[in-house]
């Protein structure tokens, strides 16, 4: 595929993520989209390996299309419809919806390995997204809008070893720390994702040490 057909496609998947996320609330509006596919640009670029940067941005750009927290249709039906309405090749379609299909964190207990390369760089940025400051806002953000109460003691983290039980999952926002969160550094694909986790991680921990402590009356 030549560069401005690639140039074109890529213009019109940023149009349709503002479409689709840009009143978004949850912590998964188009500016998230955006930051990993510009993540997972970065990574790409530092990692010794090659890949294909092309396919890094749209599937980073797409990622979130038919996921289940957000839409009632799914990721093959979405990409495969929105891609094809630009002419594009099968394979880049089928890709794309791997990538979407793949990336998502689906329980403690559940492998989520992705089947390529491109696939690990993209996973990799999106979880980055999920951790640090701009990770805590965007928990804190999803707990609100899904009406979940920020912190119960009493409610304890859970281990979901099924997709199905951490799709039921309802527990306070705290609890998403554990269940999720602080799994995700030693969940890393890549040399450069790792490195970039690592800080992040610190961060939310010493965050959980400041909340324990506020919420106890310590400080």
């Amino acid at each position: 595929m030549d560069i401005d057909k690639q140039r074109l496609i890529i213009a019109a998947a940023e149009d349709y993520v503002r479409s689709l996320f840009g009143e978004d609330a949850t912590g998964h509006d188009d500016l998230h989209v955006f930051r990993v596919r510009d993540k997972a640009l970065f990574i790409s670029r530092s990692e010794p390996r090659t890949c294909d940067t092309f396919l890094v941005e749209l599937g980073a750009l797409l990622h979130d299309v038919g996921d289940h927290k957000l839409f009632k249709r799914n990721a093959a039906d979405m990409i495969t419809e929105f891609l094809t309405g630009l002419d594009s090749p099968k394979e880049l379609i089928s890709k794309c919806v791997q990538i979407a299909e793949e990336i998502s964190f689906k329980g403690a207990g559940v492998e989520t390995k992705m089947s390529t390369f491109e696939g690990e760089v993209i996973q990799d940025a999106d979880r980055l997204d999920a951790l640090g400051a701009v990770g805590i806002a965007r928990t804190f953000a999803y707990g609100g809008a899904k009406g979940r109460p920020m912190y119960r003691p009493e409610i304890k983290p859970e281990r979901h070893d099924s997709f199905e039980e951490y799709k039921k999952s309802v527990g306070p926002t705290i609890n998403h720390f554990y269940e999720k969160l602080l799994l995700l550094k030693d969940q890393m694909n890549t040399r450069t994702g790792k490195k970039m986790a690592g800080e992040s991680h610190q961060f939310m921990l010493d965050f959980l040490d400041r909340f324990y402590a506020e919420w106890e009356g310590r400080a």
